[in-house]
């Protein structure tokens, strides 16, 4: 998997470095839930030195393999994600590690960003299977994954234990015959003209096929 940026409209999806910490900090600290971190396998980060340690070593991973999420407008960083699990043998890859700040949260930006990384695995690199998992509790990210695209695999039950506590994990995927479809839906929905000024949307997302 290249460890190379995805250029969008309205953002840019880059690899991961440590200058990206104290940005990426500042936007997560936005939320003051802290339900930002309640399905996530690390944080929450009781310091911007503890999220900039964070940072450092996961630049160096290959797998799971990290990127930054840049708002075009003004060149932030203001969320993450990463391919994991990359089994290019078997065309089977998964993004994960999804984590969306406030400011990313439920705009332009977060679709693009999702599909910009589908992209680059089923359409430029040829993968077979694109998966998304989480923790069966995860509804947020259950109705994501819908909106999406993926279709719903299954549940695996007492699969994980993390932060003390089980995890059934919720599995869905694309697969290759679906990208032509979606990609379609993607470009429409993402176009420039399906907004109007204030930037909402003037038409949902969809695909073709769907009720």
């Amino acid at each position: 998997m290249p460890h190379t940026p995805m250029y969008g409209h309205t953002c840019d999806v880059v690899p991961l470095q440590p200058a990206h910490a104290a940005e990426l900090h500042a936007a997560f600290s936005q939320d003051r839930t802290g339900a930002l971190w309640t399905y996530m396998p690390t944080g929450p980060f009781q310091s911007e030195a503890a999220y900039c340690q964070w940072v450092t070593q996961a630049a160096t991973s290959d797998d799971p393999l990290f990127f930054a999420i840049i708002n075009k407008a003004d060149g932030t960083a203001i969320g993450v994600a990463s391919y994991l699990r990359m089994q290019p043998a078997h065309g089977v890859v998964e993004v994960g590690f999804i984590t969306f700040s406030p400011a990313l949260q439920k705009t332009p930006m977060a679709t693009e960003a999702m599909y910009l990384m589908m992209k680059r695995a089923l359409g430029e690199l040829g993968y077979r299977r694109y998966e998304w998992k989480c923790d069966a509790l995860n509804a947020p990210s259950r109705r994501a994954a819908a909106r999406l695209g993926f279709q719903y695999d299954g549940l695996f039950k007492q699969a994980l234990v993390y932060k003390g506590r089980n995890r059934d994990t919720a599995w869905f995927s694309i697969l290759d015959q679906d990208w032509p479809r979606l990609q379609a839906g993607f470009k429409a929905w993402l176009d420039p003209s399906n907004f109007d000024a204030a930037g909402k949307q003037k038409t949902a997302l969809r695909f073709e096929g769907e009720p």
